[in-house]
């Protein structure tokens, strides 16, 4: 089993727009208002816009923005990490040894967690 695709609800979508493919480096395929895709290897890589901003105001079928847990793999999880720190990108874990693999997490403009773990050689 392989992950697929990922879904990440956003407030603003330019703004999202520019941290994924900016900040974290993942190469645009397409950005509409609405609905944005990266050139990911693998799995899809989306952004999906959403106006609604609190959990209990949810529609039925709608996240609020910053709902997901998404997850990527780089090579080396020290130079990431140094790179998003000198970007001001809020740590919420350095790197570090969890259940056998390096991994650090960071937030996104809405505060989304996002995991990055170190590839295994």
């Amino acid at each position: 089993m392989r992950v697929n695709y990922v879904i990440i609800f956003v407030s603003d979508m330019k703004r999202s727009v520019s941290f994924y493919r900016d900040v974290v480096g993942l190469p645009l395929k397409f950005e509409t208002p609405e609905w944005t895709e990266f050139a990911t290897e693998g799995a899809t890589w989306a952004l999906h816009k959403t106006d609604v901003s609190n959990p209990d105001d949810r529609n039925p079928g709608m996240e609020s923005a910053g709902q997901c847990r998404p997850g990527f793999s780089v090579p080396n999880l020290d130079g990431f990490h140094k790179k998003m720190v000198e970007k001001k990108v809020k740590c919420v874990q350095e790197p570090r040894e969890v259940f056998g693999a390096r991994i650090a997490q960071y937030k996104d403009p809405d505060g989304l967690t996002i995991g990055v773990g170190e590839e295994r050689h």
